[in-house]
């Protein structure tokens, strides 16, 4: 029996390969392989997130800050070059796929201050923020004609003195006292300190200071001029600004009216030297003289030509000159003459004692 079982183990023949055992080393090779490269992706993922995490969010906390600037019509692309140029955000590739896949924007042209080496999340917050409203500061002085104030709205960032006096000539924006026939604005803006802001052109500009005329005029009282001085609002506010133009301290303002308001009721050329200078263009000799040439320009301006007032105002008037137009001091003067180094005038009701007034200011030195 036992032989039996030793022949039948020991044929003479070689057992069959065992195939299993092949392909388990093969198959343990792969997942060594396998195993290698999944460790190596890890490893390169973890690089790229380290990386992509450091360009998201530099170490060390922002830097100093930067003022930034962004033109009308950026794109992101071109948003985010400008970021990078900075130095705001360490990559300008990596801001715009994080802006497309975190969100963000459409962001607003204008200033910024930012940080430098910035978290591209707080970048983005600050950009949805919108710009600094940057305001700036227009001071308008009481007595300028419209082209000195258009002047001075050409040296505002951002505003054309040739389109601010285009507006304020042309008509489209218009004054509540401005007649039919007049489309300049010259003495319709009100003078004062404008706080400007980003977002104002000089069309917005324009009528915002006249808006703030109409308001100050009509709570004068201007609405009621006829009643009160017999003389439309706008001749009113003409005269106002006379008064604007030939006062030189506040006490002589509503005697200034008056002298106007008499000549006016008696059918009296004007005289007016302010008149005179508006004619010749607006800029004064030196000193501030009127030459006896001068009298003789050729303008409807020109008051000492034409009899009553002139077209339009010469200038801006000041809240106290528009008080005073329609409230003249009671007097019987026709005449006044600077009579004193500060501007103040003495008024007379002849022309001889006008006359005698003006030698009394010479002798002391004083050039009328």
């Amino acid at each position: 029996m036992s032989k039996l079982l030793f022949d039948q183990e020991h044929d003479g023949t070689e057992p069959p390969a065992p195939a299993v055992r092949g392909e388990r080393r093969r198959g343990g090779r792969l997942l060594a392989v396998a195993a290698v490269v999944v460790a190596l992706l890890v490893v390169v993922a973890v690089a790229a997130g380290l990386w992509l995490r450091g360009k998201i969010d530099p170490s060390g906390g922002p830097g100093e800050e930067v003022a930034v600037s962004i033109p009308e019509g950026t794109s992101t692309a071109g948003i985010a070059e400008i970021l990078a140029d900075e130095g705001v955000v360490s990559d300008a590739s990596v801001f715009r796929f994080y802006v497309r896949f975190r969100g963000g924007g459409p962001f607003q042209a204008g200033d910024y201050t930012l940080r430098r080496d910035s978290a591209m999340g707080e970048v983005v917050a600050a950009l949805d923020e919108g710009p600094e409203l940057v305001f700036q500061r227009l001071t308008v002085p009481e007595g300028l004609r419209l082209e000195e104030i258009s002047e001075r709205v050409g040296e505002l960032e951002r505003f054309s003195s040739e389109r601010f006096l285009e507006v304020a000539e042309g008509g489209s924006v218009r004054s509540q006292y401005q007649p039919a026939d007049v489309d300049s604005l010259e003495g319709l803006l009100f003078p004062e300190t404008y706080q400007v802001g980003p977002n104002e052109d000089e069309a917005a500009l324009v009528r915002r200071m006249v808006t703030e005329f109409d308001a100050v005029a009509t709570g004068l009282g201007y609405e009621d001029a006829e009643a009160e001085v017999g003389l439309s609002p706008y001749e009113a506010i003409i005269v106002a600004s006379l008064i604007e133009s030939e006062a030189r301290v506040p006490e002589d303002r509503a005697k200034i009216s008056r002298v106007i308001h008499n000549r006016l009721e008696q059918d009296m050329l004007l005289q007016i030297d302010a008149t005179v200078i508006y004619a010749r263009g607006g800029e004064p000799r030196e000193g501030g003289r009127v030459l006896f040439s001068d009298l003789e320009v050729d303008s409807p301006y020109n008051t000492y030509k034409n009899s009553g007032l002139p077209p339009t105002p010469i200038a801006v008037p000041g809240r106290a000159s528009l008080e005073a137009a329609l409230d003249p001091e009671p007097g019987d003067w026709l005449y006044y003459v600077k009579y004193e180094e500060d501007g103040t005038h003495a008024f007379s009701t002849t022309n001889e004692e006008h006359n005698r007034r003006i030698a009394e200011a010479k002798a002391r030195g004083v050039n009328p």
